[in-house]
């Protein structure tokens, strides 16, 4: 019986286009170092702050706690405002971000109120 179509080439052994695993391996491993640094290399490199974004310096402790209160009882009204839209365990984990947001919130108030106690 004669078959329809022919037989496939003969691979050549030396050909880079045949799946060699240990080939394949050894180029990916190359291709992750060379995009990817180490830990190692990572934790060598000085760390470089970014002044993109900045805080004047001659701002005193005292107005950069009250915006920090601020700013998470901002944080805290909109989680509160997202949760009424959420059910379930979507529901129960932004409820935990808003705990976690309210203890922040109570810690720098009592950092505030120890910079400038209540009379």
């Amino acid at each position: 019986m004669k078959k329809p179509s022919p037989n496939p080439p003969d691979i050549d052994p030396a050909s880079p286009y045949e799946p060699d695993s240990k080939k394949l391996n050894e180029a990916a491993e190359r291709a992750l170092d060379y995009h990817f640094p180490s830990i190692a290399d990572i934790k060598a490199t000085p760390r470089t702050p970014s002044t993109l974004f900045t805080v004047d310096p001659k701002v005193t402790t005292e107005t950069l706690m009250v915006y920090l209160v601020e700013t998470l009882a901002s944080v805290d009204v909109m989680v509160h405002q997202l949760v009424d839209h959420l059910d379930g365990g979507d529901r129960n984990a932004l409820l935990g971000i808003s705990n976690s947001v309210m203890l922040a919130e109570i810690t720098a108030n009592r950092v505030l109120d120890q910079i400038d106690p209540p009379e």
